[in-house]
């Protein structure tokens, strides 16, 4: 670190950050709908919903009066030999609310330890069935499911941030998502070679977030659901950052008319107030760890599962989504996404335009300099955190239309003087 950076920041090791380079950090001091404040004043429209969790926007009152009864009577008590209502009910809601029979929920502190349960669940899964030697995953190229050494090992390791961590993690299987009927047959024919190893099949149903934004079609993501369960191996989505309405569906996997085995939910959950994840099983998967014998238990416990505080909050999360017209919003975002957009094609360097529910991006052939664009984007009064090829949207659903614009004006603006137009 070098001299002129401040105590403060030589303490706090921030993510995602070469701390040698990085620029000073903006302080936030307060939040409120859609816009963050920052100490000096300014106030910046937040683009990416604090990573595409602060759904409903920030502060809403319905989710802090929730927090602040809980936070009274009971802000944590341990899971292990105890439960109470606010998990009990957050879970019935949730079996409720996801397709099929995903009715056994199975709560964690964050996204990448569900993904991590997921895969612990898959395994023995097999194993309490009696089959050995399922201990390998199939998923696909531009994939991110996490940043925990389980969850590394199921994103792609060549264009992900894990290329540094090849031959430590498990070596998964990895493969282009088949669009064509080439790579549909290529795709058949690797789950058959595979099919005595393969405890399970990843996939981000619809939108690969932090691979690029990439999107697939509803029919894509049923032709693989379909093909996967029928070869006898899992199916496993991880809906982190595509649940709870991001999409234009409350949950991706609904476009698809599809039921996978295992689903990881997380981000959004809680409206972005406190973290809470949970990883959801059908009754299938559920009812191959009951038994007699102690050793076919799931043997996981996070500390802090089921914290009271984060489930209600998002019970106060999902009655925003039945008493507010979330998906409505969802759909507004992205008409005016695609319309605001639509002339990025013509600037030079665009490669693609990309669209789907509240999320945007316009991939670039080269973004250079990202702390540049992340300061001129400052400068436009947007909070937006370009990264890889793109430069992306992904805003509260309670944004206005007003500050929607101001977002897409910015990213226009900004991509203009980047083409040097």
């Amino acid at each position: 670190m070098t001299e002129n950076k401040s105590a403060e920041i030589r303490h706090l090791w921030r993510p995602y950050t070469q701390m040698q380079t990085v620029p000073e950090p903006l302080c936030a001091v307060a939040t409120q709908g859609a816009r963050i404040k920052l100490d000096d004043g300014r106030e910046l429209v937040d683009g990416v919903s604090s990573w595409w969790t602060a759904c409903h926007g920030y502060n809403h009152p319905h989710i802090l009066n929730a927090m602040e009864k809980q936070l009274a009577a009971m802000p944590h008590v341990m899971l292990g030999g105890l439960t109470h209502a606010p998990a009990e009910t957050l879970a019935k809601r949730l079996a409720n609310l996801l397709p099929g029979d995903l009715n056994h929920v199975f709560f964690i502190d964050s996204g990448s330890v569900a993904v991590d349960v997921a895969m612990k669940m898959a395994l023995q899964y097999w194993i309490n069935n009696g089959v050995k030697g399922r201990t390998k995953f199939l998923c696909f190229a531009n994939g991110y499911h996490g940043d925990t050494i389980g969850a590394m090992s199921v994103c792609d390791p060549d264009e992900g941030m894990h290329s540094l961590f090849k031959g430590l993690l498990p070596e998964q299987l990895i493969t282009p998502i088949p669009e064509t009927a080439e790579q549909r047959q290529a795709f058949e024919q690797l789950l058959q070679d595979n099919k005595d190893v393969l405890a399970g099949v990843f996939i981000e149903p619809l939108v690969q977030g932090a691979g690029g934004m990439k999107i697939h079609s509803a029919e894509t993501l049923r032709y693989l659901c379909e093909t996967v369960q029928k070869a006898g191996i899992l199916f496993i989505a991880d809906e982190i950052m595509t649940g709870f309405g991001r999409t234009g569906r409350m949950f991706a996997c609904e476009e698809a008319g599809i039921t996978p085995d295992i689903i990881c939910l997380g981000k959004a959950l809680t409206g972005g107030a406190i973290t809470l994840a949970a990883t959801v099983a059908t009754t299938d998967i559920f009812n191959s760890f009951l038994s007699d014998d102690p050793e076919k238990a799931l043997m996981h416990g996070p500390t802090f599962m089921g914290n009271p505080l984060a489930c209600a909050a998002a019970n106060a999360s999902l009655d925003l989504f039945e008493n507010e017209p979330r998906l409505e919003q969802v759909a507004r975002i992205e008409n005016r996404l695609k319309q605001a957009l639509e002339p990025c094609r013509a600037i030079k360097g665009v490669i693609d335009v990309r669209v789907k529910g509240a999320i945007a991006a316009v991939q670039v052939e080269s973004l250079k300099d990202n702390d540049r664009l992340k300061a001129r984007f400052i400068e436009q009064g947007v909070w937006l955190r370009p990264y890889g090829d793109i430069v992306y949207t992904a805003p509260p659903f309670i944004i206005s239309d007003a500050e929607l614009d101001k977002i897409t004006g910015a990213m226009i603006t900004v991509l203009k003087e980047l083409a040097g137009m």
